[in-house]
Order: structure tokens, then C-alpha cells, then sequence
């Protein structure tokens, strides 16, 4: 017998041990967080993994299948296709990442902001949110890259632009519904800043939202930078990028398959591993909240 059951009785103990099973994550989200550290491992360290130089063309080793010196094949020009799937990890999180952190800062001020403030603020805020969410994103990133000349960080840019919007909306909704709450009303009850009340007290109600919408926008930003860049908008010719590898390598399908399929595997995993892992945070910082 030990302490704890002679301390509890057993329903205490089942509910315990419940509580903690809840908490362990699945099989399902720990894959996820394995495949999204990998990547990040791959992005910190660049090339350092990569079993071969992934710029390193040798017309004589073109073409080739999987074998024990490339594991995934080459390309047309002799390229280790594994090697640029590592390199292109970097391009594949850090823009995504710059994309969630600036559409996440604008979005989140905007949002709080409009929310509790109102008046001509929410106004204005709003009507010019609606305006740009309402405009077809791809296409307009598209259009104003090919203005542009194109270039990674021009569309990492645009699509920060694009994509405050939804957050800043999302934002602003669940602002309005922390507003009308009691410890909102005790805060200005004591005198509390505006500015205080936002972002000491509104702002950690809604970081569960938050968080689980940059995972959203993440893999969005990934798939929206890879699709730039496959028509050529994106990352510079010759470079490694999941997104330029899948444009350049189409053409070999027949010769060595991996060679596209890599590439788009890599983006259709990273992707999705984002999304389920945004929607589990989502629930477990949700049940802490209402635990707390």
C-alpha cells in the first residue's frame, strides 16, 4: 500500500491517474514535435547534416536513383537530392517563423486595441483589415512580388501584410468577449491603465488562441513561400528551397521520382505537423486556463 492510496481514497486515485494520462501527449502529436524538431535542427545547422555538399554539381553522378552514396538520388545536374532537402529546411522555417512572429505582433495589438477600445479605433482598424482579408492573398502576393522582381524576403514581407489581417480580427473577437467579463470591470475598478488592463490582463486570457492560430498560420506561410517560389518568386534559381526544388525537379518525374516527391512530402508532412500540433495546444493551454 502505498502513501498515496492510504492519503486518497480510490476514486481520488482514478481521477489522478486519469489527469495524468490526459497530460502525456499522444503517439500522434509526439511524431508531430518529432518531425518539427528535425526540421528545426536541420534549419539551425544548415548544411552541417547534409551528407553531401548540396551545391556541389557533378554532371557525371546526374540522374541517378537511390543508392547507398545518395539516398534519395540525384537531380539533373548531379545534386545530393537529401543534402538540399536539409538545406532547404532553413528557408522552409525561418520565413514561416518571421511571417507568424510579425502577423502575430501587428494582429495581436491591432486586434486588442480594436476590441477593447472601440469607437473609431475599431473603426478604422477594422474596415482596413476587411479590406485587405478581403483581397485573394496568393494573388496579390503574386502580383505585387512580379512588380517587385520577386525575392524571398520582398515575399516574406508581403505575406506578413496579408496575413495580419486574420489575426487582428480574431484578436479583436475574443477582446470583445474578455471585455465585458468581472475581472475586467475590477481592474478598471482600481484604477487600472487601458494599456495595463490589454496587455496584463486581456492579453494572457488569449494566448491559447494565439498560439494554436500561429501554428495555423505557420504551415499556411510555409505552403504560400513554397508556392512563390515554385513559380520563381521566391528564393533565388540554383538555391535550395523545398518550393524551388519541386519547380525545378517536375521535368524528372520519370527519371528519379524523388527527386519532386521529396520536396513535396517534406512541405505536405511539415505542414501538417504544425496544424495538429496548434490544434493540441490549443486544448491543453485552454484546460489550464479554465483549471487556473
Amino acid at each position: 500500500m502505498t502513501a498515496l492510496s492510504e492519503q486518497q481514497p480510490p476514486r481520488a486515485i482514478g481521477a489522478f491517474r486519469r489527469r495524468r494520462r490526459r497530460r502525456r501527449p499522444p503517439l500522434l502529436i509526439l511524431i508531430c514535435i518529432a518531425i518539427v524538431g528535425l526540421v528545426v535542427i536541420c534549419a539551425v545547422t544548415g548544411t552541417l547534416l547534409a551528407p553531401h555538399d548540396p551545391d556541389l554539381q557533378d554532371l557525371g553522378s546526374s540522374l541517378q536513383g537511390p543508392s547507398a552514396s545518395h539516398l534519395l538520388g540525384t537531380d539533373d545536374s548531379g545534386r545530393d537530392i537529401l543534402s538540399r532537402i536539409v538545406a532547404g529546411a532553413r528557408s522552409g522555417f525561418v520565413g514561416p517563423l518571421v511571417v507568424v512572429i510579425g502577423a502575430a505582433t501587428i494582429g495581436t495589438t491591432l486586434g486588442l486595441i480594436a476590441g477593447y477600445r472601440g469607437g473609431w479605433r475599431d473603426t478604422l482598424i477594422m474596415r482596413t483589415a476587411d479590406l485587405v482579408f478581403a483581397l485573394p492573398g496568393l494573388l496579390v502576393a503574386i502580383v505585387v512580388l512580379g512588380v517587385l522582381g520577386g525575392g524571398y524576403w520582398t515575399a516574406v514581407a508581403v505575406l506578413t501584410v496579408l496575413i495580419a489581417p486574420s489575426d487582428t480580427r480574431i484578436v479583436r473577437g475574443a477582446a470583445l468577449a474578455q471585455r465585458e467579463l468581472p475581472y475586467v470591470d475590477a481592474a478598471r475598478t482600481l484604477g487600472l491603465s487601458r494599456r495595463r488592463i490589454m496587455f496584463r490582463h486581456i492579453f494572457p486570457n488569449l494566448l491559447p488562441l494565439i498560439v494554436a492560430n500561429a501554428f495555423l498560420n505557420f504551415a499556411q506561410s510555409l505552403v504560400a513561400l513554397s508556392a512563390l517560389s515554385f513559380l520563381g518568386l521566391g528564393v533565388s534559381p540554383g538555391e535550395a528551397d523545398w518550393g524551388r526544388m519541386l519547380s525545378d525537379n517536375l521535368q524528372l518525374i520519370e527519371d528519379n521520382p524523388l527527386a519532386a516527391l521529396a520536396a513535396g512530402a517534406a512541405l505536405v508532412v511539415t505542414a501538417t505537423s504544425m496544424n495538429l500540433l496548434g490544434d493540441w495546444m490549443y486544448e491543453r493551454l485552454s484546460d489550464r486556463g479554465r483549471a487556473r
